[in-house]
C-alpha cells in the first residue's frame, strides 16, 4: 500500500511540473509567462492622428500562480530605437494576489500603475480564458517604419519583483508611404505655317523737317548698308519666301504732333522705296506704318542721359499722354535755352528714325536639312523640328544637349520646354528649380503641366498647393493628375 501511495504522489508531482512547466519559465531567478500566453489576430493600423494595437491575448494554457501579477505593456519603439510610446498595460492578476488587492481598493490604496491599465484580469487556471486587446496612442511620423515589442513585468507577494522580459511581436507597423508619382513629356505643338520675322531699327538721320534718304548724310551709309545685308540675310536663304515687310517712321517733338504725323509718315514712305529699289523686293510686299513723335524714344533717352531735369521733364510725359502739343509748351517752360539746344544735339537727332520688320515663311525640313540648320540658323526650326534632332542622337550626347539648349532658347514659353525643363530638375533632386521653372507660367489649359508642377510643389513640401492644382488638373480629366491626388493625400496622412 505504501508504494502505490509513492507511485501516487510521484505522479502527481510529475503531473504538476509539467503544469508548472505549461505556465511559466524561469531563467536566473526571472520568472516569465510569456511562453504560455498566446496573442492572436494581432494588428496596428493608423486613423487619423491615432495608431491602434489589437490582437486577441488567450490565457487557456497560462496557469498564473496565486501570488503573482503579471503586467503586460504593448510599446512602440522607432526603426532606430531612439523613441518609443507605451500602449495601455493589460494585467493579470492570480487568485490570491486579486484578493490581495480587491481589500486593498476597498481601504483607498491608490496605484498608479493599475488605475492606467485597460483590464485588470483574474486568472481562473485551468479555464478557457481571453481578451480582445485595443488600445490607441497619439500617431508620430517617428513611428513608420518602427516595431511593437511586449514587455513583460512579474511581481509577487508584499509587490516584490520577480521578473522582466521582453518579446516582439510579430506584426506589421505602419510601412512609410513611398509616393509614386506620374507624370508624362508633353509633345511640341504642331507648327503647319511656320512665321518668323525679324526687327531692326534703322537710325537713319535725317535733316530737320526733311523726310528724303540721303545715303552720304552723317553715317547714313553703314546704316544703309546693314539694312541691306540684314534682308539679304533673309532672302538669300532657299528655304524662305518673304511675306511683308513693314517699314515705321518717327519723328522728333519738334513742331505740332499733326505735322510731325506728316512728316514720320513721308519717312516712311521714302525708306520703303529705297529698301524696295535697292533690294529687288517687290513693292506689294512693302507696307508703312507711321506714329509721329517718339515720345517713348524720348523718356528712354532722357533716363538714361545725364540731362539736369531729367525727372521733372518725364513727369511731364507721363502727365500730358493725350495732348502731345501741350506737353511740349508745358516741357519747354521748364527749361532754359541752352538746356533745350542740349536736347535737339543730344537726343533729337536719334527721335527721328525708321524701323523695319521683315516677315516670312519658312517650309518644314527633314531630319538631315534640320541638323543643319540648327547650327546656321535655330530660329528657322519648328520646335517639333528641333525636338526631332534631339531624338536621332543619344540622351547623354553634345549634339542632344545643343538642340534641347536651341528649344529652351528659342522657345522658352513652350508647354514642352518648360515641362521638360521642369522634370529634368525633378530628376536631378531640385523640385524648387521646377517650381521656379514653372510657377505662374502655367496656361489655364495645359493640365499635364499642372500636374508636373503640382508633382514639384508636392517634393517642395507645399501640399496644399500640390492638393489644389492636382485638383484643378484632374478635374480637367488628366489621370496623372486624379492618381496624383491620390498619392499626396498618403504622404499628407503620415506627416
Amino acid at each position: 500500500m505504501k508504494a502505490y501511495l509513492n507511485i501516487i504522489l510521484s505522479l502527481s508531482a510529475l503531473v504538476c511540473g509539467l503544469l508548472q512547466a505549461a505556465a511559466m519559465t524561469e531563467r536566473d531567478g526571472n520568472v516569465s509567462y510569456l511562453d504560455a500566453i498566446s496573442l492572436g489576430n494581432r494588428e496596428v493600423a493608423k486613423s487619423g492622428r491615432e495608431v491602434t494595437l489589437s490582437m486577441d491575448v488567450v490565457l487557456d494554457s497560462t496557469k498564473i500562480r496565486t501570488q503573482h501579477t503579471v503586467t503586460l505593456t504593448p510599446v512602440m519603439i522607432s526603426a532606430d530605437s531612439t523613441r518609443e510610446y507605451a500602449f495601455r498595460p493589460l494585467i493579470i492578476d492570480g487568485r490570491t494576489r486579486h484578493k490581495v488587492f480587491l481589500r486593498r481598493d476597498a481601504l483607498g490604496e491608490e496605484y498608479a500603475e493599475r488605475d492606467s491599465a485597460l483590464a485588470i484580469i483574474k486568472r481562473k487556471n485551468g479555464t478557457g480564458q481571453d481578451y480582445a486587446y485595443v488600445s490607441s496612442i497619439p500617431y508620430s511620423r517617428w513611428m513608420l517604419g518602427g516595431r511593437v515589442v511586449l514587455r513583460e513585468t512579474v511581481s509577487g507577494c508584499a509587490d516584490c519583483g520577480e521578473g522582466r522580459s521582453e518579446c516582439p511581436l510579430e506584426v506589421p507597423v505602419l510601412p512609410e508611404f513611398i509616393p509614386q508619382w506620374l507624370t508624362s513629356r508633353i509633345e511640341p505643338d504642331p507648327e503647319p505655317v511656320k512665321h518668323r520675322e525679324e526687327s531692326r531699327v534703322a537710325r537713319l538721320q535725317f535733316r530737320w523737317d526733311r523726310y528724303d534718304i540721303l545715303g552720304w548724310w552723317k553715317d547714313n551709309a553703314a546704316v544703309l548698308d546693314t539694312v541691306t545685308n540684314s534682308i539679304a540675310l533673309v532672302k538669300d536663304k532657299d528655304y524662305i519666301a518673304i511675306t511683308g515687310i513693314y517699314v515705321a517712321g518717327y519723328a522728333s517733338p519738334e513742331g505740332t504732333w499733326e505735322y510731325n504725323m506728316k512728316l514720320s509718315r513721308n519717312r516712311a514712305r521714302s525708306f520703303a522705296r529705297y529698301i524696295a529699289a535697292h533690294n529687288d523686293v517687290d513693292t506689294t510686299l512693302m507696307h508703312i506704318e507711321w506714329s509721329g513723335e517718339d515720345w517713348a524714344g524720348f523718356r528712354q533717352g532722357l533716363s538714361e542721359s545725364s540731362f539736369p531735369k531729367k525727372d521733372k521733364v518725364i513727369e511731364v510725359i507721363d502727365t500730358y499722354t493725350e495732348d502731345r502739343n501741350e506737353c511740349e509748351r508745358q516741357m519747354r517752360r521748364l527749361m532754359t535755352r541752352q538746356e533745350y539746344v542740349w536736347l535737339l544735339r543730344n537726343i533729337y537727332p536719334y527721335l527721328r528714325h525708321c524701323t523695319y520688320r521683315v516677315e516670312y515663311e519658312v517650309k518644314g525640313f527633314d531630319l538631315e536639312q534640320a541638323r543643319r540648320v540648327i547650327r546656321e540658323s535655330p530660329s528657322d526650326l519648328s520646335l517639333r523640328e528641333m525636338y526631332m534632332v534631339a531624338g536621332s542622337y543619344g540622351s547623354d550626347s553634345e549634339e542632344y544637349r545643343y538642340a534641347m539648349d536651341m528649344a529652351a532658347k528659342h522657345y522658352p514659353d513652350s508647354p514642352a520646354v518648360m515641362g521638360d525643363r521642369a522634370l529634368d530638375a525633378i530628376a536631378c533632386g531640385d523640385a524648387a528649380e521646377a517650381v521656379a521653372i514653372l510657377e505662374g507660367r502655367v496656361p489655364e489649359d495645359r493640365y499635364e503641366l499642372m500636374n508636373i508642377l503640382g508633382v514639384a510643389y508636392a517634393q517642395t513640401g507645399e501640399y496644399d498647393k500640390a492638393r489644389r492644382i492636382f485638383g484643378i488638373a484632374a478635374g480637367c480629366g488628366c489621370e496623372n493628375a486624379r492618381h496624383n491626388l491620390g498619392q499626396v493625400a498618403g504622404v499628407v496622412d503620415q506627416l
